[in-house]
């Protein structure tokens, strides 16, 4: 497995932006695709993004109109920039490197005036 760092989230007001990183430290990730997944206790964990090695992304049907995804292979890190939250974007955000069965410990997301 591969150490996936997430800081960042937090409480942001609904229609605010808000970014999110995962790094994975010390280690070439450009060979591989990221994905964003969120998730909500006692609920399933929902598919939020995608991005692959030659950059192509895709996303959940709720959220390619405000959210994108993106990476920067040189710092090992990807991106998850969401717009126009809404209170039902609240959730706790983790990252995933699929190649290596990977998760980050999950960052919480509040939007709430």
């Amino acid at each position: 497995q591969v150490q996936l760092v997430e800081p960042g989230g937090g409480l942001v007001q609904p229609g605010g932006p808000l970014r999110l990183s995962c790094t994975a430290p010390g280690r070439s990730i450009s060979p591989y695709s990221w994905a964003w997944y969120r998730q909500t206790r006692g609920k399933r964990r929902d598919w939020v993004a995608s991005v692959f090695s030659d950059g192509d992304t895709t996303y959940g049907d709720s959220m390619k109109d405000r959210f994108t995804i993106s990476r920067d292979d040189a710092k090992n890190t990807v991106y998850l920039k969401m717009n126009k939250l809404k209170p039902e974007d609240t959730d706790v955000y983790c990252c995933t490197l699929p190649a290596f069965a990977s998760w980050g410990q999950g960052t919480k997301v509040t939007v709430s005036s």
